[in-house]
């Protein structure tokens, strides 16, 4: 396993910084006043697992989550601080995990058609966990059914999270120099 160093925890928090304010500010459309607003930009933090590796996606997934609340209002503190929080950051950081355990994204991506179909399996999958997960907690502590829940994330977070296959392939060539400068973890 590779270490991480001073420069990832900067990016980290840069990556978690831009998704959480992007979040707050780019999707204006609330879906559950005070709890679940359409994710316009949920694909980033998977990109970013891609792009930079699973614990970057991982750790600007749940920073992201934290910015996200404190600006947007939506701050419920054991829900946000612990299930959204950490749903969202291993939504971000499983589907990347899986598909480059064996292969470097480099590698993925000479196939291009396979890489989309596959990360969009995962990255559907892995979101629809976080979902199911977010929604037994939100359900919990704000005393909505569970079920509202689930088809209110779901509108908010399926459809961009299923743009994140074509985000990545679209930036990874782009991406090239910067990817030099954070160490992949």
């Amino acid at each position: 396993m590779k270490k991480f160093t001073f420069v990832n925890i900067i990016f980290f928090v840069i990556f978690g910084v831009f998704t959480g304010v992007l979040w707050a500010y780019g999707s204006p459309i609330p879906l559950i006043p005070g709890a679940v607003h359409f994710r316009t930009f949920a694909f980033i933090i998977p990109a970013i697992g891609f792009l930079f590796g699973p614990v970057s996606g991982f750790f600007a997934g749940y920073i992201g989550t934290l910015v996200w609340s404190l600006l947007g209002g939506y701050f419920i503190a054991p829900h946000t601080l612990l299930a959204d929080g950490i749903t969202v950051a291993l939504s971000a950081a499983l589907p990347a995990y899986v598909m480059t355990r064996k292969k470097s994204l480099d590698e993925l991506l000479v196939n291009k058609a396979s890489f989309i179909w596959k990360s969009l399996f995962w990255s559907l999958l892995f979101g629809c966990l976080m979902i199911l997960a977010t929604s037994l907690s939100l359900s919990f502590f704000t005393g909505l059914g569970y079920w509202y829940c689930v088809v209110w994330i779901g509108i908010a977070d399926v459809v961009p999270i299923a743009l994140t296959p074509f985000v990545v392939v679209l930036l990874a060539p782009r991406l090239k120099r910067i990817q030099t400068i954070i160490p992949r973890v």
